[in-house]
């Protein structure tokens, strides 16, 4: 690697150091020994020596029970720490990135204009992309001031937080993996004398202690209230300091290049969430927990706000201030005890100020009464944004007003555009719920009444008698329905979303949506529940039979005169990432749903409606992960026209938000990539390139299919050579891991299935398929044409980007490991046919890009990889002896041991962590 890395090692090696001296002093130095020996025979075993991995292998399989957990440990907490340093290093380059720029610039200026004889600045990578180079971009490329003004102005991309909680490390120890990172930042960044260097060290000593003596297995299952608060945790450690540091940045950006600042009410970037509201396939998630998790938003809205009062009450002591809010203040005075006042408040801000404060504290209060199910008597909680901004705003044009612009556009600045992003209600959630749950409801609703059969009725039927009850005043469903549980629950979860206010609640999501009946069913049941503004509906389109009729389902909707104007000219539609890879295979699933956009945009087009594309997006390359700038570039034209969703899962809302510079880059990476996209959308795709994909995807689909539908070796492969029985036993979320209990592979959630391979480093999900594919085209002269899709369309480039990417993470020789020591003897035959699909992908791919080797243009990576290996061998051989010590005792009857069912879990998570991917 170049020396733009070196402070990386620096990093990776005083960590580890700390953790050798905390394994020396905490456990006795035979960990340490012993954890060293068995690194060194893995770095070995790399190099070639093939003894050196039998001698691994003797040596785990004989550790003494009572040794299993703390060697497990020792090498996932490595592992762990690797990722801080990483993540810190990703800050770092962007703060030198900013450096130089500006030194650049500074230097232009001093010389009164660019040096002709200087050499050339090196570019930044395509990952450090900034707003500061798109914006010349699009100004060189004819796009006027006002338009990119216009577009940063009104752009919607919302980010939502998902219950799929991948991340398989506890709260506790992400605050302890912040800390660490802050101290690193503090020796990285400050100019320490020597005894303040050794206080940070120290510091950073005591916190890998700390890390070393923490659990970092979770006992129990999260439940969905768990994983809200998990949600919030990452608002308050780093987005609520991010957002208001990213808009300044953006503020300053367009400063540099002429363009006025962003509107006060502008948030380019908001948050969503899906935890404690998504109850598809989730028994756990009711109406009463969904309740109770839009009350611990609002605590912690009220909570987080009422530091930034405090802090607002400290600065704004002075006395000049605009009539209007001296007028104000002199009101809250009199009205606190109706006695006039002879002489005028002397720190009228504060006046204002104090009156917040205690409107939130009383929010507080009722906001923990109704948690704990106690009356509450008090005075009214602020529940509208409005309440807290109007005196915010009335402050900050006070200032303005006054000549004291410098203060108002400080901290109380911070703060009203937190409001503007963050409400008193924290985030908007959304609901997500299975199709034939509500068509269930309905069918009940229509014997009841003595209507018939609706599951029985055909579509043009169902839209008929769902038409009419919209357009009826009376109600439909009676108060006294006999029903079952589960529609009783359904009816339940709309009750409570009548309750809540409108800026509490997002989008209704239908998972399985197949038809317009799905769609009016909803909007018909927050009729009937009272619902005063009604929750956008938005279809998920996720198999690949649903993305291939999912743009007559959106044509049919918009058909219809009352749904058109009920939506009025705004349609919001999610394309489904994991289940359809799943389904199809990463490449016949990526190419369905990259066309699956290009119906529904133009169709929108054609109805002049505007379309927002939600992309429910996992964290590994099957289940729609990528940069994400590169991922919103590659999207088919206009299909990102200033506004999207994206959903963010598991450990990937750590990696792009933790620490706070780390989601400062990433906020700047989608408002980037969104206003290039919205801007300069991509050409078409050739003709050509089309028929490619189109021949390409038909190869892959059947080859992916036959090997997991049609091959009867697979299942029995699948469930004993990769640890999918054994992650049933993670507290991973409060999800289970299969829609139907009793069901078979096409039951088991996405998150599992990718989890399973990549644990056992075969990476089947993203490339099975695809090697055939690639194979056929280039047996059919296409090289040619396969490398100028590369150089010229974005979507391939991101595709073989990804695929590469996953390629590079996969490892032969130890997916052979577990197939032989874990795999039936009969089945063993797939897995040998399957590992040389792999090498044939490998083949391929280098063979397209032109490349000896893979990421042979991303240095840093290949780095990373094979800095990584010999801490994740240990664990891959260990969890394969533990597993198969697991299995063989429960043949027997006999009880897994705790010391080896803790053991296996650490190996579980120590490689997620190394894999910086779970599902």
């Amino acid at each position: 690697m170049d020396d733009v890395h070196s402070a990386l090692r620096d990093d990776v090696r005083l960590l580890g150091d700390l953790l050798g001296e905390t394994l020396r002093d905490q456990e006795g130095p035979w960990l340490l020994s012993l954890v060293e020996e068995i690194r060194l025979l893995a770095k070995n075993a790399r190099s070639g020596h093939a003894d050196k991995a039998e001698q691994l292998v003797q040596k785990l399989a004989g550790l003494d029970d009572s040794q299993w957990e703390p060697v497990a440990r020792a090498f996932s907490h490595f592992l762990n720490l690797a990722n801080i340093a990483e993540q810190y290093h990703q800050v770092r380059r962007r703060r030198d990135y900013q450096q130089t720029a500006a030194e650049s610039a500074t230097d232009v200026i001093a010389s009164k204009g660019p040096d002709k004889n200087a050499q050339p600045q090196p570019q930044p990578q395509q990952e450090e992309v900034t707003l500061n180079e798109v914006i010349p971009r699009l100004l060189k490329q004819g796009i006027s001031p006002e338009q990119i003004s216009n577009s940063l102005s009104t752009m919607s991309v919302d980010l939502v937080l998902t219950a799929h909680p991948t991340e398989v490390t506890r709260r506790t120890l992400i605050r302890k993996y912040d800390e660490i990172s802050d101290c690193l930042h503090r020796l990285d960044t400050t100019l320490l004398t020597p005894n303040e260097r050794q206080t940070v060290l120290d510091e950073l000593r005591r916190k890998i202690v700390s890390a070393w003596h923490t659990d970092e297995i979770r006992r129990d299952k999260p439940t969905p209230v768990d994983e809200a608060r998990w949600g919030f945790v990452s608002i308050e450690q780093n987005l609520w300091q991010a957002v208001p540091k990213h808009l300044r940045e953006i503020d300053r950006v367009l400063e540099s290049h002429g363009l006025q600042a962003l509107p006060l009410p502008a948030i380019p970037v908001r948050f969503s969430s899906w935890m404690g509201g998504d109850r598809d396939g989730n028994p756990n998630v009711t109406a009463k927990v969904t309740e109770e998790v839009l009350l611990l938003a609002r605590w912690m809205a009220a909570d987080l706000l009422r530091r930034d009062i405090e802090a607002l009450h400290m600065e704004l002591s002075m006395q000049d201030c605009s009539d209007a809010l001296r007028d104000e203040a002199e009101r809250l005075r009199v009205g606190k005890d109706d006695q006039p006042r002879v002489e005028p408040s002397r720190e009228p801000y504060r006046v204002i100020l104090k009156h917040l404060r205690q409107r939130i504290d009383d929010t507080l209060v009722w906001a923990e009464s109704e948690l704990a199910g106690q009356f509450y008597s008090g005075p009214m909680p602020m529940l509208q944004t409005s309440e807290l901004l109007r005196p915010l705003m009335l402050c900050f044009d006070s200032l303005n007003s006054c000549g004291m612009e410098p203060i108002a556009q400080g901290e109380l600045l911070d703060t009203i555009r937190r409001l503007h992003c963050f409400g008193v209600t924290l985030l908007t959630l959304d609901i997500r719920q299975e199709s034939t749950r509500h068509a269930d409801v309905m069918d009940c609703v229509t014997q009841y009444l003595g209507l018939g059969e609706y599951h029985r009725w055909d579509e043009a039927k169902k839209q008929q008698f769902l038409i009419e009850e919209l357009t009826n005043n009376r109600p439909l469903i009676p108060t006294n329905l006999p029903a079952t549980g589960e529609v009783t629950e359904v009816l339940s979860t709309f009750a409570a979303i009548a309750r809540q206010s409108s800026d509490a609640l997002g989008a209704y999501v239908i998972s399985m949506a197949t038809h317009p009946s799905d769609v009016l069913a909803v909007i018909l049941l927050q009729k009937e529940a009272g619902v005063k503004t009604f929750m956008r509906v938005v279809p998920l389109f996720e198999t690949l039979a649903d993305l291939q009729g999912a743009d007559q389902t959106l044509e049919a909707l918009l058909a219809i005169p009352w749904y058109r104007n009920h939506i009025d000219g705004k349609q919001e539609i999610m394309i489904g990432y994991s289940d359809s890879a799943k389904d199809a295979g990463f490449m016949a699933a990526s190419w369905a749903q990259y066309q699956t956009q290009e119906k529904l945009v133009a169709i929108a087009k054609q109805h002049d409606v505007h379309l927002t594309l939600f992309h429910g997006r996992g964290g590994s390359a099957s289940r729609g992960g990528a940069p994400s700038y590169e991922a919103i570039l590659s999207q088919p034209a206009g299909s990102v026209n200033g506004s999207l969703r994206i959903t963010e899962q598991g450990e990937v809302i750590r990696a792009k938000f933790s620490p706070e510079g780390v989601a400062i880059r990433t906020l700047e990476r989608y408002v980037s990539a969104t206003l290039e996209a919205t801007l300069l959308p991509r050409q078409e795709p050739k003709p050509e390139w089309r028929a490619h994909m189109d021949a390409m995807s038909k190869t892959a689909l059947a080859t992916y299919r036959q090997v997991i539908r049609e091959d009867k070796r697979f299942i029995p492969y699948f469930r004993s050579a990769t640890p999918e029985q054994e992650l049933q036993r993670l507290a991973l979320g409060s999800r289970p891991a299969k829609r139907n209990a009793a069901g078979g592979i096409e039951s088991l959630r996405a998150i599992p299935w990718v989890f399973a391979w990549t644990q056992m480093r075969l990476m089947l999900p993203a490339w099975l398929g695809t090697e055939a594919a690639l194979s056929e085209a280039l047996q059919q002269g296409k090289s040619d044409d396969l490398r100028e899709m590369l150089q010229q369309w974005p979507y391939f480039k991101m595709f073989f980007s990804m695929l590469e990417m996953v390629l590079a993470k996969g490892d032969l020789a130890i997916a052979a490991y577990y197939e032989q020591r874990l795999a039936d003897s009969e089945n063993r035959s797939l897995g040998e046919e399957l590992r040389a699909r792999f090498v044939d992908a490998v083949d391929i791919t280098q063979n397209v890009l032109e490349r000896s080797m893979l990421l042979q243009n991303n240095p840093a990576i290949r780095h990373s990889i094979k800095t990584r290996n010999p801490y994740l061998d240990p664990l891959h051989v260990l969890q394969v002896e533990l597993m198969r010590r697991a299995r063989e005792a429960e043949a027997k009857g006999e009880e897994v041991s705790p010391e080896l069912a803790k053991a296996l879990m650490v190996t579980v998570a120590g490689i997620a962590a190394g894999m910086r991917n779970t599902g």
